[in-house]
């Protein structure tokens, strides 16, 4: 019997669905997500519907980081990411709740630590851009073709994988967000 189409299938997507949402805080000849968007790489998100399972949201004041037991979420789901500003991040704290960023529906889930190699943070921990954050999301959930794609064309984007090769592997390779903490530990040296 054939599928109506409206049946959400249980196989593995051959491709994870990539959310951006624009703050419009960051220059827009800057801003990677936009370019994601006007390339074609990721979607513009949307509000979802009642009952309708959220993405994985990127999110980075959330305790658990992003591990391979996030896989099926982010397969079932896709992954969003918030395109902000970092300055407006850092001189804040988390955005409050009325302007909705990082408040979406769905599991949230920091990145694992890693080093920025886009020119605005060139050598920072943890300050990625939009298109450096979903390259690292992709890796670390075990779809590093996928992530090559989507960093390509940007500036740093080569750097951004080789001097993070070794940490990215170590996340891929971790079971679960305990694994993906001590393997940070490990690396960075009880950061």
């Amino acid at each position: 019997m054939r599928s109506s189409g409206n049946t959400r299938s249980r196989r593995r997507r051959s491709t994870v669905r990539l959310l951006v949402e624009l703050t419009g805080e960051d220059h827009p000849k800057a801003c990677t997500g936009r370019r994601l968007l006007r390339w074609g790489r990721v979607e513009r998100a949307v509000h979802l519907g009642e009952g309708v399972r959220g993405p994985l949201v990127l999110d980075p004041y959330a305790p658990t980081p992003l591990s391979a037991s996030d896989r099926e979420a982010a397969e079932l789901g896709g992954l969003l990411v918030v395109d902000c500003s970092w300055n407006r991040l850092s001189s804040r704290g988390a955005f409050p709740a009325e302007e909705g960023r990082f408040h979406r529906a769905g599991p949230h889930r920091r990145l694992p630590l890693l080093v920025a190699a886009n020119p605005q943070h060139y050598g920072r921990i943890a300050q990625l851009n939009t298109a450096e954050a979903f390259c690292a999301a992709l890796y670390v959930l075990g779809r590093s073709p996928e992530a090559q794609q989507v960093i390509a064309g940007f500036a740093g984007a080569d750097e951004f994988l080789a001097i993070n090769r070794i940490r990215l592997d170590r996340y891929r390779d971790a079971a679960g967000p305990k694994e993906v903490l001590e393997a940070e530990r490990s690396l960075f040296g009880g950061t």
